[in-house]
């Protein structure tokens, strides 16, 4: 089962994508998303869009990911 979340807990939008495009740049992060999953890798990320994707190399795994379905990102 997953914890809700509660949504005074979640960073506003703009501070999500300035964390977002910051985390570009780096080797990993990792991204928490609202449903409780947590996954690590490098991202790419068009603001415009508010689409981004995830991708883990030593697991060979990429998904994409949406801005609205992100809680926080940690590097």
């Amino acid at each position: 089962m997953v914890k809700p979340v509660n949504c005074t807990d979640l960073p506003t939008r703009d501070k999500l994508v300035e964390r977002i495009k910051s985390g570009t740049t780096l080797p990993q992060v990792r991204l928490i998303f609202k449903d409780g999953r947590r996954e690590l890798g490098a991202i790419t990320f068009f603001e415009r869009q508010e689409k981004g994707r995830l991708i883990d190399v030593d697991r060979e795994f990429a998904t994409d990911f949406t801005l609205s379905e992100l809680e926080t990102i940690e590097y």
